[in-house]
């Protein structure tokens, strides 16, 4: 490798050096993320290639064989071949991960230190003996390696995401203890790993192979989720994590009820977010350092000038800053950390004034005079606390509920959900608790933006009488309910209708939001989603060429940034299945794409001779894009998306505290000058539909 160790330490500490600094705040001179790595030699590469091509033919044969023997025998014999072959496909993540982390790293040229190519190598070598030993005992913890539970164990592996159905990384601390077969529920922490703008899939799997991270706590699973590279957990990234632990949770014995989420630096970012935004799902939570809301903490961290901020980008600030989402850790034990000296700290202190607003004194351990690190000292008193935590755990369902959302993106805490808003991006608020007479059952609910809720109590769950009907008051409104069942299962739905609250299920004609179909545009990528290409040509030269390029654009980084497999197809060739299955993200305008002709009635948006029609307002068709997002007339719980990837660029990239929304739900672009680092183009226009998708 063309690669001497002094010029590789050069180049760590050079990049060091320039992370964060007033460089990043220059739109016009961005440098790349992630950095190029050095050039493999010819033979090298060479290697590496022919080694995935070698690792792909030889589970493709294997499976090859599985699906002849599920074709042959007879009707019991078949049975069970195809079962087996079943078990064999599941495990398909696990094996071609690794090629596809080496033809990443080959891609994007991500070879930043010697030892990359060498981690590669033996990255490809471990899917080589998974294949072996697949073809002998296609059990998943023989695979992965799960031994006699003498000894803690560092496994790695895939699961295939829904998004783009990519095989993405995570890596797993198995207890010592723990043996293949063991059924006994166990703790499991999620260690949310910091910044790393060098962090390849190769270098993340040959990490988790090798070291088990700050924290690993007697008799628990310690899950290392590798979030779609550095986003700082969110988007993509978020639902990596979920995806990451649901797959985990399938093939390990989680016990459900001790899950916590941790992390420092970026990943204390990450657990501020998850905690605030899925606060019953964790027994506990452990932020140390990272940040936890935009502004502040891009003025005082990285000395951003934010005065000229849109509106609407103020607005989706709110999507992922922690203040506004606080008050749901009265359901999720907190335990800060930071440095005295350290920067990061601010992302605390933040935490704490917003929690004190609400009556809650926030615990934060503090590292005398430490900077950006977690002090040994601090270590044993966090550790405690945890562990105090996790042993303190009881399974009830609790009897008060006190929740606050700002979208139906995050519409649910325990047993209550939100399932309309008054106002998206205001703050909506649920508090309800059981009120127990000795006759019946009330339940005591009070709202602030809120039209539609349900509570919902699965099998065994409710914790009142039984037999009976409870009674709901919602905002003073009485309301009649279903009888309890008799698997102690219960659920209700009530309707905000002309200022009162009624139960039962109301019937509306139209579109409204709801979750998973209320926007902004970014919402649309974290689900599955296709591109659609036009066949055609824009009549308007500006356009056509803009349209290209931001085609190109938004598949390359989402590949390159997000470190997705693209799926695409040309308008005239989307079939039915793939309408009703994803999110279309349609490029052009009705003249060059079919899709977005068939639907141009249908949507808001109206293309004229010589202008753009949204609402009451025109804009001139030429050198204009729209930008939008949509439910889809053709599949009302999918989106359509027009001329837009994922909204951030590659100025937001430098920091993550940037990698916010940067469009709302719609935004009308003048393009003639073309796309910037920053920005698609000029927007001329941008604002978000209401609670029934009008302008």
């Amino acid at each position: 490798m063309k690669f001497p160790l002094l010029v590789a330490l050069c180049l760590c500490m050079a990049s060091i050096a320039v992370a964060d600094g007033p460089a990043d705040n220059l739109a016009d001179s961005v440098r790349p993320i992630p950095p190029l790595g050095e050039d493999l030699d010819d033979a090298q590469s060479q290697q590496l290639i022919d080694a995935c091509q070698n690792v792909r033919r030889a589970w493709g044969e294997l499976l090859g064989r599985a699906e002849e023997k599920a074709r042959s025998g007879n009707k019991w014999q078949r049975a069970q071949h195809q079962q087996s072959l079943q078990t064999l496909s599941e495990l398909t993540p696990e094996i071609l991960v690794f090629p596809r982390a080496v033809e990443l790293a080959l891609e994007f040229k991500q070879f930043y230190q010697p030892n990359d190519f060498n981690n590669a190598v033996s990255l490809l070598e471990e899917a080589k003996r998974r294949i072996d030993v697949a073809g002998v005992t296609p059990q998943w913890s023989r695979v992965v390696g799960i031994g006699d539970g003498e000894h803690q164990q560092l496994i790695i592996g895939g699961y295939q995401s829904k998004i783009d159905r990519s095989y993405q990384p995570y890596a797993v601390v198995i207890p010592a203890g723990y043996t293949h077969g063991d059924s006994r529920p166990r703790r499991l922490d999620i260690w949310f790993h910091g910044r790393g703008e060098t962090l390849s899939e190769v270098s993340f799997l040959a990490k988790g192979r090798t070291s088990a991270g700050q924290y690993t706590p007697a008799d628990t699973f310690v899950l290392h989720p590798y979030g779609r590279y550095s986003n700082a957990f969110k988007f993509a990234g978020e639902v990596d994590v979920l995806e990451a632990l649901e797959h985990v949770r399938d093939h390990l014995p989680v016990d459900r009820s001790r899950t916590s989420v941790r992390g420092f630096s970026m990943g204390g970012a990450a657990c501020w977010q998850f905690a605030t935004h899925y606060a019953d799902r964790f027994f506990a939570a452990n932020p140390g350092a990272g940040f936890s809301e935009t502004p502040e903490f891009l003025k005082s961290f990285q000395g951003e000038d934010l005065s000229s901020t849109p509106d609407y980008q103020r607005t989706l600030w709110r999507l992922y800053d922690c203040p506004h989402w606080s008050r749901n850790l009265v359901h999720c034990p907190t335990v800060a950390y930071s440095g005295e000296i350290d920067r990061q700290k601010q992302a605390a202190d933040v935490m704490e004034a917003s929690l004190a607003r609400h009556g809650i004194d926030l615990v934060h351990v503090i590292g005398p005079q430490t900077a950006h690190k977690i002090h040994e000292d601090s270590k044993v008193e966090i550790e405690a606390r945890m562990n105090a935590l996790a042993a303190s755990v009881q399974p009830t369902v609790p009897r008060t509920i006190d929740f606050t959302t700002q979208t139906l993106r995050y519409n649910r805490m325990h047993w209550v959900t939100v399932d309309g808003l008054k106002k998206h991006w205001d703050t909506a608020r649920v508090q309800a608790k059981f009120i127990d007479t000795e006759s019946q059952t009330r339940i005591a609910v009070e709202t602030s933006n809120v039209t539609h809720l349900r509570l919902d109590f699965a099998p065994g769950q409710w914790p009142g009488l039984l037999p009976e009907r409870p009674i709901v008051v919602i905002d003073g409104s009485e309301c009649q309910t279903p009888a309890v069942r008799s698997d102690r299962s219960w659920n209700a739905e009530f309707v905000l209708r002309d200022g009162r609250w009624l139960s039962g299920k109301i019937d509306e004609a139209g579109v409204r939001k709801r979750p998973g179909l209320q926007g902004p545009i970014d919402d649309a990528f974290m689900d599955s989603f296709l591109f659609v290409l036009p066949s055609k040509p824009c009549d308007d030269p500006a356009l056509q060429a803009w349209v290209a390029a931001e085609a190109e654009h938004a598949q390359l980084h989402w590949r390159k940034h997000f470190r997705g497999d693209v799926q695409r197809v040309l308008d005239r060739q989307l079939t039915k299945e793939q309408i009703a299955t994803h999110h279309l993200v349609l490029f052009g305008d009705p003249e060059s794409n079919s899709v977005i002709a068939r639907l141009a009635d249908a949507l808001p948006v109206k293309w004229n001779n010589d202008t753009i029609e949204l609402g009451s307002k025109t804009w001139p068709r030429k050198a204009r894009a729209v930008a939008m997002i949509y439910p889809n007339p053709l599949s009302p719980d999918r989106y359509v998306v027009l001329n837009s990837g994922f909204t951030f660029r590659e100025y937001d990239y430098l920091n993550n505290a940037r990698q916010t929304p940067k469009l709302p739900d719609w935004a009308i672009l003048e393009i003639e000058g073309g796309a910037t680092m920053r920005d698609p183009g000029n927007v001329q226009a941008a604002g978000f539909f209401d609670e029934r998708w009008k302008p």
